[in-house]
């Protein structure tokens, strides 16, 4: 992709969504607008769509968004596609939305996406298989759980187990800081071979750069094992307005494993989003032409032929 696209991208990103929606009624489905939540995988997720459709004879448009703007943009027909539709945790925000007809969840495209404490793999080696187990080493662990910023859900889940002393963690402490700062010192402690226990998540770098083992619950303390799946949301006319854009986006499912791999080298090794989407198309053929199986171009012609004739082999 060049460069022009990349900063065409930037543009429209900075622009008020009332000013997007002022162009909106010219755009019709010759361009697909997506909101975009200031997340990494969220990000290349769109970023890889949006390159697929470009090749398809498709303008695209990339905004970035908080999620509460997304959804109403959604509603509202201003906004065509949101690849982070996060469940459980935006539930509350979407069914409503879905029960009113405003909106349609297409597909799953992140299924079954793990949450909550983990360790390293040496540590659950040596016997630390669910939160219960923490407990029986709590000196080896300082007798602290390392979380991410205060007021998340898993933070508040997390300070919860410690009042209700559920898998006899209320003596424990919760290190409340940042993501960035939680990482850089499991980093160390990993480094150092030193036992540490902190939250993860599914899609992540840190599933690329650490071996790391999802704890299993205990007392339904809330702090592991925790599922989610991310839903890819369109405006509830979509099928009616473009069934061949929506055929592709009911078939755009990523394992999780790809997207752990685009977060480590667009956060992590801090690549640019379209040159992680363009080399991971080049290389993954098969799985693009699973998600354009039975999509076109826009003139017709089938959407993989294209695809490999914009981003080449």
């Amino acid at each position: 992709m060049g460069h022009s696209n990349v900063k065409r991208r930037v543009v429209a990103a900075a622009l008020p969504l009332t000013l997007l929606a002022a162009g909106s009624a010219q755009a019709d489905l010759d361009t697909v607008r997506f909101g975009v939540p200031p997340w990494p995988g969220v990000t290349v997720k769109s970023e890889v769509a949006s390159q697929i459709l470009e090749a398809m004879g498709y303008q695209t448009q990339q905004s970035e968004l908080a999620v509460g703007v997304i959804l109403n943009g959604l509603a509202n027909d201003d906004l065509d596609v949101y690849l982070g539709g996060w469940y459980p945790i935006e539930e509350e925000m979407i069914e409503p939305l879905v029960a009113d007809d405003k909106v349609d969840k297409v597909a799953k495209n992140i299924s079954n996406a793990n949450s909550g404490l983990v360790v390293p793999e040496y540590v659950h080696e040596a016997g630390v298989n669910s939160v219960a187990d923490l407990d029986r080493y709590k000196d080896r662990f300082n007798g602290e759980i390392q979380g991410i910023e205060a007021g998340t859900g898993i933070n508040d889940a997390i300070l919860a187990a410690i009042d209700e002393d559920a898998a006899g963690l209320g003596d424990w402490q919760l290190r409340e800081s940042s993501t960035s700062a939680m990482l850089a010192y499991a980093d160390q402690r990993i480094s150092d071979k030193q036992w540490v226990t902190f939250v993860g998540w599914e899609p992540h770098w840190m599933n690329v750069s650490y071996d790391l083992y999802y704890l299993e619950d205990s007392d339904d303390s809330g702090t592991a094992d925790i599922l989610s799946t991310v839903w890819t949301v369109v405006p509830a006319d979509l099928k009616s307005k473009d069934a061949n854009l929506y055929r592709f986006l009911s078939q755009y499912q990523v394992d999780i494993e790809a997207q752990n791999d685009w977060v480590y080298e667009y956060s992590h090794e801090e690549r640019p989003a379209d040159e992680v989407a363009s080399e991971w198309i080049r290389d993954h053929y098969d799985t693009v032409a699973q998600w354009l199986d039975g999509v076109t171009t826009k003139d017709g012609s089938p959407a993989i032929d294209a695809v490999k004739a914009q981003l080449g082999s």
